[in-house]
Formats: structure tokens, sequence, C-alpha cells
């Protein structure tokens, strides 16, 4: 009999240890903080696209009690963003997130060494098992902006400084000239490439070049607030890109094309921690509040705002497809058919630009 009760109080102190070792490690994994990491092609404070994704960074980690990390002024090169991405891996981080296409090279390259990280990419088109893509229709937003750019020139030429010359760039400036067009029909859109997303100083003259050229209306595809400070020296006006550029130029900025980057990482960090995530390519638009449009100033003309408010909902309700024939390239030939929609995929891959555009774009 006590040779029972022996065994008997062994086991309960056994089963009482286990326990406490469970117990002991399941607190643990919930006390431990999912560590995030975001890679910049610009600092934090350009005033736009880089200030967007980290206005986005902090609301994520508002919303979930995260933590993150993150790494300013990387450069498009695969080495260095393979680099970068060790050193967060080391300092803890699970999920990374590039935001700028030239890191797509090294964010795969990193993707296929790492298969337990989760990996995702601003703005490109490759995948994997364990790294998706996401950006927003903010073509949709270019085109209402065209429409105050459209109503509010008197030289009928309006500037766009661009980046690069790749498909997301290209659609932008041609979305915006649709937007022009559908309320200025003598209006004409002047391109001027800079070949830089981060060049205050570039974005400027580019700006002030396209000013001395009798463009009364710049607008830009660049990541910072250059353009919008040529504008408001030189006494045009302007349209901004990225975050609502108004402080910076409130004489010359009437509105600008705005991401709201927060909720999609929220969205998709969620998705991560709950183990429902799978890899894929995320294009939101109007609907999903990843892309809007600024308020519009008081510089804005008068009647902008009714015809900016009814084609946003007709966009957002799926009754105004921008891009819809007629639809002809600079050289008059039609490209999209009267009546016919263009499909996400022809409008990801845009090569060309449409009547109305003053310009070209760079053979690669």
């Amino acid at each position: 009999m006590k040779k029972i009760l022996s065994i008997l109080i062994i086991a309960v102190l056994l089963l009482s240890i286990t326990g406490c070792s469970t117990s002991s490690k399941n607190t643990e994994s919930k006390d431990k903080k999912v560590k995030v990491g975001f890679i910049y092609v610009g600092p934090i404070g350009d005033g736009g696209y880089t200030y967007a994704h980290d206005q986005g960074r902090l609301y994520l980690e508002k919303e979930l009690g995260v933590q993150t990390i993150y790494k300013e002024s990387v450069k498009e090169d695969k080495a260095e963003v393979e680099k970068v991405v060790e050193d967060m891996i080391d300092q803890g981080a699970t999920i990374i997130f590039g935001t700028s296409f030239g890191f797509q090279e090294g964010l795969l390259a990193s993707a296929k060494k790492h298969p337990e990280i989760k990996f995702l990419h601003c703005s490109g088109y490759e995948t994997a098992e364990n790294m998706g893509q996401y950006f927003g229709k903010i073509e949709q937003i270019r085109y209402l902006t065209g429409i105050v750019a459209g109503l509010k020139t008197k030289t009928n030429k309006i500037g766009y400084v661009a980046a690069f010359p790749i498909p997301e760039v290209i659609r932008g400036i041609n979305a915006f000239t649709l937007g022009v067009k559908s309320v200025n029909k003598n209006a004409t859109v002047k391109v001027v490439w800079t070949n830089t997303w981060y060049d205050p100083a570039k974005e400027k003259d580019a700006a002030i070049a396209l000013i001395d050229d009798k463009c009364d209306v710049i607008t830009q595809h660049q990541d910072t607030a250059g353009p919008q400070q040529a504008a408001e020296s030189r006494g045009v006006y302007s349209i901004g890109y990225n975050s609502d550029m108004s402080k910076t130029a409130p004489k010359a900025n009437m509105t600008s094309a705005v991401w709201n980057w927060g909720p999609y990482y929220v969205k998709t960090v969620k998705a991560i921690m709950d183990g429902t995530w799978k890899s894929g390519k995320y294009w939101g638009g109007i609907e999903d509040g990843v892309v809007d449009i600024a308020p519009l100033t008081d510089v804005a003309p008068e009647n902008a705002k009714e015809l900016v408010e009814k084609a946003k909902e007709e966009i957002k309700s799926g009754k105004l497809n921008i891009f819809t024939g007629p639809i002809k390239d600079q050289s008059g030939k039609v490209r999209v058919e009267a009546g016919k929609v263009m499909s996400d995929d022809e409008v990801w891959n845009m090569d060309y630009f449409i009547e109305g555009v003053e310009g070209t774009i760079p053979q690669k």
C-alpha cells in the first residue's frame, strides 16, 4: 500500500512539473512580440513616398502592438537589399516589407534563402511561396487629379515630373491625361524624366523647366515635394503625390494623390500572425481605401469638387472604368477599341503614352 501511495505522489508531482512547463511555454509564446522590418528607398522625412509608408508602419504598431524596425535610403541594388534583409533577420524580424520597385531582385533572392521569413514587395511582379506583391490603383486617383488640372490650366499646358519610364509611372501619366481630357479637350500633358525617385533639387529643376515652357500646372510621380515648391516659387499651380502636400506649397497646391498604407499593413501582418496568409498579388483601389485624393484646397477651381466627387463615386461603384476605349496612342493608333475595358494585366503592363501626352518613353 505504501509503495502504491509513493507511486501516486510521484505521478502527481511529475504532472505538476509538466503543467508548469507547458504553462510557461504558452506564456512565452503569447508574450513574444512579432517584429516587422521595413526597407525604404528614401528618408522618412521626404514628405512623400517614404513618409507615407512610414505612417503606415506607425499605424501598424498602434493597431497590432507589434514591434517594427526600418532602414532608410537603401539603394535599389540586389546586394545592398540582401545585406539589409540579413541585418533585419539578425534583429529578429520575421516579416519584411520592401517598399520600392528596385528592391525586387534582392527580396526574391532573400526569400529563397530564408523560407521561414515572410516577404512583401511593393509595386513589382515576382512572387514566391513566402513572398507576395502589393500595390494600389493610384491611377484611379491620377484621373481625379487630372480633372482638377484640366479645369485650372489657362495655357492648356500641364507639366508632369516623372521618375522612371516603367509601367507604374506610365499608366499614371496616361490616367492623369484621361482625367484632363475629360474636362478640357485642348490641354496637353508634357513629361520630363528625372531617372530618380528621390532627388529634391533635380525634381525642382525639372519642374522649373516645364514652367519655363509655359506649363501653368505641375504634377509629379516623385518622392519629394520639390516640384510643388518649384510651382510655389514661380506663381503657378500644382498637384502633389504620395501624401497631402498642401502645407509644403500652400499658394500652389490644389490637391494630391495620396496613399494610405496602414490598413493594408495591419490586414497583412494579422493574416501572417493568424496563419491564414498566402502569397499573391494585391492591387487595391478606392474601395479599399489604400488610395485616395486629398481635400481640394482654396486655390482649386470652384467647380472641381463636384466633378471630382461624382467621378470618385462612379469609380468606386464600378460605373466608371477610366481605361475604357476608344483610347489612342500618341501616333493616333487605336490601342483600345470603343466600349472595350482594358484588363488589369493590360493596365499593369502599359508601355506607351496615349494621345495628349507630350514626351517620349526612353527605350531600355
